[in-house]
């Protein structure tokens, strides 16, 4: 029933997209639908609220169901082109200072952390209160990890490609650290890694941490990494590793092929430079279709992979793993001497909600919920900023990265907004330049409001103000 209600939405959002159904005219009945579409009235009134959810109808008491649409059909993002050679990296200020005061008090579309609604936190604290009677072993250090919590890993990575055995997987404290422990394995201070740009400021501050110089390879808006730049930059620089977001990627939400990983794969594998891959939102495409990981397409041990639980089941629980690959030596080494292990408690209480298929139930409600929230925060932000106004359009996660009119600054809007009460990330957060100083990345990850719609429009009179130009026009 949720595949099918999903399929009847997408279904009437191209005909609004077309104009079939153009804005503030009233859709069909629910009933001229259901014969129309060959479904249960059931299954279009679900449509009908997921619609609704996602921005595209407004249901008005005993009229029925309006189209509610962006004034225009906005642009994704241009491929930026960063400055080809190797930067010291300085991330750290901006993103803790955004952090800090990611508070209630603020309206949060800074940092990229789920509202609590979004995440299952009744089935998370069941499972924890479990965990914590489990005696000694809550209790003792779990190193090199729990073997129960690796054996599920190892389970769950052998469905998407990636055959693994328990003893290959390493718990680590949330996937920064796993991405953080790579880098000090394969890299020393001054070595250049090679960064898709923009980047998750997680991974600049990682670099900035371990003392190394990043080179920015362009991320294009639908295709992903540049392979083309990439293969030019491992040509003229002694690049030690490579760290890429394949799978929606932080902030574009862009996903690569399948193709595509292969080649970034293979190209990395024939230049023997590591790929480190960073998948924490790999399980939350928008699709339903868990996609594979670039792990998948490796036959060497060249692929560093990272991920966490984080953006899925509980940030706070800091909870990752890394499968190191012929580099499982190093990275091990590199934890032990790190925080020798990772704690017992979150462990034992995420392979308690696997084993029950809590988290698989919850995911296929998730994805939808992301999805929905992502989109109606991108029709909102298309009818309050002003033309000339880009956004992206991502495959999943729940971030956009919006590009503004090139006359408005990212970091003043970022500080009119803090202003305001309102917390954005500005794209100077994104780079180890000023490439992205007309950008913003918005969390879309809230429970929709009139708090959150207010702000949105506010947001947009800032834009509208440093742009010269007016709401409307």
């Amino acid at each position: 029933m949720g595949i099918l209600y999903n399929r009847v939405a997408d279904q009437l959002q191209s005909l609004i997209h077309e104009g079939v159904y153009r804005e503030g005219e009233r859709l069909p009945g629910v009933r001229v639908l259901s014969r129309q579409f060959g479904v249960s009235i059931s299954t279009v009134l679900q449509a009908h609220q997921t619609l609704e959810s996602r921005g595209y109808l407004e249901a008005r008491e005993r009229s029925g169901y309006f189209v509610r649409l962006p004034p225009r059909d906005t642009p994704v993002p241009s491929m930026a082109r960063p400055k080809a050679q190797p930067l010291p990296v300085s991330a750290r200020d901006m993103a803790l200072d955004l952090c800090s005061v990611e508070r209630k008090s603020l309206v949060p579309f800074g940092a990229a952390v789920p509202h609590p609604d979004f995440l299952p936190l009744r089935q998370i604290q069941q499972a924890s209160i479990w965990a914590a009677r489990q005696g000694l072993e809550t209790l003792d250090y779990a190193f090199p990890s729990k073997l129960v919590f690796r054996r599920l890993l190892a389970q769950r990575m052998t469905s998407l490609g990636v055959v693994v055995a328990p003893d290959d997987i390493i718990a680590t404290n949330g996937a920064q650290e796993a991405i953080i422990l790579a880098l000090r394995a394969l890299t020393r201070p001054g070595d250049i890694v090679a960064i898709e740009s923009p980047s998750f400021p997680g991974i600049l501050q990682s670099l900035e941490i371990v003392g190394l110089r990043a080179i920015e390879i362009p991320v294009h808006p639908t295709d992903g990494i540049s392979l083309e730049a990439l293969q030019v930059a491992l040509e003229q620089w002694p690049i030690k590793a490579c760290v890429v977001v394949p799978n929606h990627s932080n902030p574009m939400g862009v996903r690569l092929t399948d193709h595509r990983k292969q080649r970034l794969v293979n190209l990395l594998t024939d230049a023997g430079v590591p790929l480190i891959e960073d998948d924490i939102y790999g399980d939350l495409a928008y699709d339903g279709e868990r996609p594979r990981p670039a792990k998948a397409f490796d036959t060497s041990g060249n692929v560093i992979y990272c991920s966490s639980f984080s953006k899925t089941i509980s940030p706070g629980l800091r909870l990752g793993w890394v499968i190191p690959g012929r580099h499982f030596a190093d990275i091990s080494q590199q934890k032990y001497f790190s925080n020798l292990a990772t704690a017992s408690l979150p462990q034992l209480a995420v392979t308690r909600f696997l084993e029950q298929g809590g988290y698989d139930r919850y995911l296929r409600g998730a994805r939808q919920r992301y999805r929905d929230a992502t989109e109606r925060m991108r029709a909102a932000v298309a009818r309050a900023f002003p033309e000339g106004t880009a956004i992206s359009r991502p495959m999943g996660g729940f971030v956009l990265w919006v590009e503004l009119p090139r006359r408005v600054s990212g970091t003043e809007v970022f500080a009119q907004a803090r202003a305001a009460g309102i917390n954005v990330a500005p794209g100077k957060m994104f780079s180890t330049t000023d490439k992205y100083q007309h950008c913003l990345r918005l969390n879309c990850a809230n429970p929709w409001s009139d708090r959150i719609e207010t702000a949105i429009q506010r947001l947009g009179e800032i834009v509208h103000q440093l742009n010269g130009s007016s709401p409307g026009q």
